[in-house]
């Protein structure tokens, strides 16, 4: 039987390549080792890029600091389009440093336009317009309170609170929020933890 195979394979390779067996398989073996010289040669140069790729990702951050007492413009300094400058972000006047997300929160993220402001409204309503783009939360309903207060939770647990949005008219605490100070405020420890994917079953995913 596998004799008969081999004769029809024979026959077949000589009919439709105009080849000897022993010439077919040459050149078969030739394309072969070609093929996997050249693609030996490009996965080397990824095994030696990509380590220098994940060392550059893993590099830590600088560690959060205190920014105080701020207004909203003074916020918009902080939305990621000075990487010397941390990313913040606030919700119900708290400011947030949202640094290790600038995947999310930073130029071309998908939270972009939430970076260096109160993004209260905008969060409650699940809203990517201007308009809401505020920290203005009244008028909103209990079901859009409630995801606003899933979203602080989540920004409790996971984020360092750096500062406090000062509303127009109130007098400043101190002239020297501009002071880098290292942040002392860590996660909420009584906040419950939710997960990165999403802070609550009605709210959009985040990562």
């Amino acid at each position: 039987m596998a004799l008969e195979l081999w004769e029809t394979l024979k026959e077949a390779i000589s009919v439709y390549t105009g080849l000897s067996p022993a010439t077919f398989f040459t050149v078969l073996a030739l394309f072969l080792a070609v093929y996997y010289v050249i693609s030996g040669l490009f996965g080397s140069s990824d095994q030696y890029q990509r380590p220098r790729e994940v060392q550059e990702e893993s590099q830590p951050l600088p560690p959060p600091v205190q920014v105080g007492e701020v207004t909203e413009e003074e916020l918009k300094q902080y939305d990621g389009s000075d990487p010397q400058k941390p990313l913040l972000m606030a919700i119900k006047g708290q400011i947030y440093d949202v640094s290790q997300s600038r995947v999310f929160y930073g130029p071309g993220g998908p939270y972009a336009l939430f970076a260096g402001k109160d993004a209260s409204r905008a969060l409650a309503k699940m809203s990517f317009e201007e308009k809401d783009l505020t920290g203005d939360i009244s008028g909103l309903g209990p079901f859009e309170l409630e995801a606003l207060q899933d979203w602080e939770y989540k920004f409790m647990s996971k984020y360092v609170k750096v500062g406090t949005v000062r509303q127009p008219g109130e007098a400043a605490e101190s002239t020297d929020h501009d002071v880098a100070k290292p942040a002392e405020d860590g996660p909420s420890e009584s906040a419950p933890i939710i997960t990165e994917e999403a802070p609550a079953a009605h709210a959009t995913k985040e990562e």
